[in-house]
């Protein structure tokens, strides 16, 4: 992919917390690196979730799980991140937020967002991808809840990561 008209750099940023990271998740950086340069993942720290997985763990999986999907697109940095989601934006020069939508249920919370960051920074657009609807339903808090329940969920993340998942589930069983 090129340099924009003005010859700079157009830095995306894909934030969430990604615990862990599913189909869904690497179906939308797989096409959000067609629309920039650059797309930083932003990984939120979020205490207040409870992850799973640690911030670490997280930033291992998308590395090893996103970089594939940038080859000759876009180049990927997996960042942490544990301030106002503008802020960031700002901190890493990104002219575009890229949010995923799997639901109508999604679009209220989302609205509200891009409202509020509007009026923070007008500069930075949201950009809104559909989920695949193969992965539409995928939500990291239900991969989790299958798990722990031992259930299958080989459907709904890289075959890494369900393993990882399958292990911390006995581990927390113990």
């Amino acid at each position: 992919m090129g340099v924009s008209a003005g010859g700079k750099k157009r830095v995306g940023l894909y934030p969430g917390t990604f615990d862990p990271v599913t189909l869904g998740h690497l179906d939308i950086i797989k096409r959000a690196v067609k629309l920039v340069d650059h797309l930083v993942i932003g990984v939120a720290t979020n205490p207040s979730k409870g992850p799973m997985f640690s911030l670490e763990e997280r930033r291992d999986m998308l590395l090893r799980e996103s970089a594939p999907l940038a080859q000759g697109r876009a180049t990927i940095e997996v960042k942490a991140f544990d301030t106002l989601l503008v802020k960031f934006a700002e901190e890493i020069g990104a002219g575009v937020i890229i949010r995923g939508l799997r639901a109508v249920s999604d679009f209220e919370y989302e609205f509200q967002m891009v409202a509020m960051n509007q009026r923070l920074n007008t500069e930075i657009e949201t950009v809104f991808l559909m989920a695949d609807p193969r992965h539409q339903a995928i939500a990291s808090r239900l991969v989790k809840e299958i798990a722990l329940l031992g259930g299958d969920i080989a459907p709904f993340t890289p075959p890494s990561v369900a393993e990882a998942l399958v292990k911390r589930c006995k581990e927390l069983k113990r």
